[in-house]
């Protein structure tokens, strides 16, 4: 386990202690629980961000396509054909 040293403000640390003397806990697992607590919810998105995303995704969806239809099924057909058969690991050389 490492030891890392940070400056924290003198409120920070009164709750820290507050909180490890109420769980009756050493001070450093409340420092790692609220830091696995912290990366838990940062990972998720903001509600800016899924907004942003969601017009990404109108804008794609109301995009006029670039390539004919028939172009597309084709170039799936042959993916899949190619995926069946074991893709290009075991093509024929």
């Amino acid at each position: 386990m490492a030891r890392i040293t940070f400056s924290l403000d003198d409120a920070t640390v009164a709750q820290i202690r507050q909180t490890a003397a109420r769980l009756r806990r050493p001070q450093s697992h409340v420092v790692r629980d609220a830091v696995a607590d912290y990366a838990t919810r940062t990972d998720r998105l903001s509600e800016r961000e899924r907004q942003h995303l969601m017009g990404v995704l109108e804008r794609l969806r109301d995009a006029k396509p670039t390539r004919p239809a028939a172009g597309v099924d084709a170039e799936l057909r042959s993916l899949r054909t190619a995926r069946r058969a074991g893709g290009r690991r075991h093509a024929s050389a």
